[in-house]
């Protein structure tokens, strides 16, 4: 696994700071702004939130990026495109190919998001949550294709979501 490192210079809490600031939301479909419509900031002071507890516990996610707020078919058309997979997806995420200040694009489907919260039972603004820290965090090149990758990415993503006061995505079921 490839990882992006964190710049050297600044104190890394103020990092964490900035890269909320350098987080370009794009919100193509209305109805992530309804769904945020009462969290301060909206959907772009969500999603910033989302950006600053992940810069704050990994300190390569100090680079610009920018999220795609958008729906299924928005979605698909990217998953055809860029991956050759003719449906949609939650989340997807394209790193920069340049090693610099931008780490690169996240896009997140709408409906798919709303359909595998209700489907997991849990609040959508939650599962939102997860998939913006799971874009995030394949940016700087956490990946889980490997179990050990993938479960050092969960636990990371469990600590993110932790401090965003969302419960542990990976937890079994109670019994």
């Amino acid at each position: 696994m490839t990882r992006v490192t964190p710049h050297a210079g600044a104190e890394h809490g103020q990092d964490a700071v900035n890269a909320a600031k350098q987080f370009d939301v794009l919100i193509e479909d209305n109805r992530w702004m309804e769904a945020f419509i009462s969290a301060p900031g909206g959907a772009t002071g969500f999603a910033a939130e989302c950006r600053t507890a992940a810069a704050t516990l990994e300190r390569a996610l100090v680079g610009g990026a920018a999220l795609l707020l958008a729906d299924d078919e928005t979605l698909a058309d990217l998953n055809r495109r860029f991956r050759n997979i003719d449906k949609p997806t939650n989340v997807l995420s394209f790193p920069s190919a340049a090693d610099g200040e931008f780490l690169g694009d996240i896009a997140i489907s709408y409906e798919t998001c709303e359909r595998e919260a209700d489907a997991l039972g849990i609040a959508f603004r939650d599962h939102a949550a997860h998939l913006i820290v799971h874009g995030l965090l394949h940016l700087v090149g956490y990946d889980h294709e490997a179990d050990d990758d993938a479960n050092e990415m969960e636990n990371l993503e469990t600590r993110i979501l932790a401090a965003l006061g969302v419960a542990d995505p990976y937890a079994p079921e109670p019994r």
